[in-house]
């Protein structure tokens, strides 16, 4: 897989983050101008796989806005074996991965595939689809890809522009 390559199927929308503190990182990035943040709290995909295995661990994702790139901070709060589970319990901190939004996951996945990332998560939810890669460079070089409806998205992005620093932490629920 070359960075040409996967440049050219979708740009860095997002910065990811698998906190010790999850309080504390959504705090931190609300200093830094990033905001406000939408928690959305036990998210569970309808199919989920981890290192090749079935799971459906619970999170909680907060996601917000820093111009134009999304801050997303993750705490899982179920037992399963992933990619969060696993940075959490070796006590890591700082970039757990970086996301694209891609038109074409499967595409995505076969040219990883092709260059030998291994794909450590997939996972579906109604239409929205992602996988991460391990891109092998290690710690904090997981590529997350989604293929999803951008309503989401896009509200978090408008409601960054329009604020004005109050409410900087909003629950959710989809």
């Amino acid at each position: 897989m070359t960075a040409q390559s996967i440049a050219k199927l979708g740009e860095i929308m997002q910065i990811a983050f698998v906190p010790q503190d999850f309080d504390a990182t959504i705090a931190h990035w609300v200093k830094m101008g990033a905001g406000p943040f939408f928690v959305l709290r036990g998210l569970q995909a309808e199919w989920h796989r981890a290192y090749g295995e079935d799971c459906r661990p619970v999170l909680d994702i907060a996601l917000g806005q820093w111009g134009e790139i999304q801050i997303e901070v993750i705490r899982q709060t179920s037992p399963e074996k992933t990619v969060y589970s696993d940075w959490f319990n070796a006590g890591k901190e700082g970039v757990h991965h970086t996301c694209i939004q891609v038109d074409d996951l499967d595409e995505l996945k076969r040219r990883c595939e092709e260059a030998g990332c291994e794909i450590v998560i997939e996972g579906r939810s109604g239409d929205n689809r992602w996988l991460y890669a391990d891109t092998g460079g290690g710690q904090g070089t997981y590529l997350e890809a989604i293929q999803c409806d951008p309503g989401l998205n896009e509200m978090i992005k408008a409601q960054h522009r329009d604020w004005d620093g109050s409410d900087p932490v909003r629950e959710l629920q989809l």
